[in-house]
């Protein structure tokens, strides 16, 4: 088991959602994230104040799957977030040590599902 970790612009979100669906890959959670990398932000004027924005919008998507799914998964990620621009994000993999379903104690691939 694995959880795959994908940090995406906001707006490849639904092109991501529709790539994971079309791999049979459905259950995520989605977050709302800041961060910068190479991007360093950038400066902007507000009523004559100038501001300098380094922590840039980004959608954070975690997915926890068995091991068959894991390279599916990325191939959807990138297929879905590639614009092969600077900060189109990052994926990162982690091993699982244990998952566990709530509503039935079912533990493992199992509650993965």
């Amino acid at each position: 088991m694995k959880l795959v970790i994908a940090y995406i612009k906001p707006e490849r979100l639904n092109a991501v959602k529709q790539e994971l669906y079309k791999r049979n890959i459905f259950k995520l959670s989605i977050s709302n994230a800041l961060g910068c990398g190479q991007q360093k932000g950038y400066v902007s004027a507000y009523r004559g104040a100038i501001c300098e924005v380094n922590l840039l919008k980004k959608v954070r998507i975690a997915i926890g799957v068995n091991d068959e799914y894991v390279q599916p998964t990325i191939d959807g990620i990138i297929a879905g977030a590639r614009t092969g621009r600077i900060g189109d994000g990052k994926i990162f993999v982690l091993p699982m040590e244990q998952c566990i379903r709530i509503r039935t104690g079912e533990t493992g691939m199992d509650a993965i599902g």
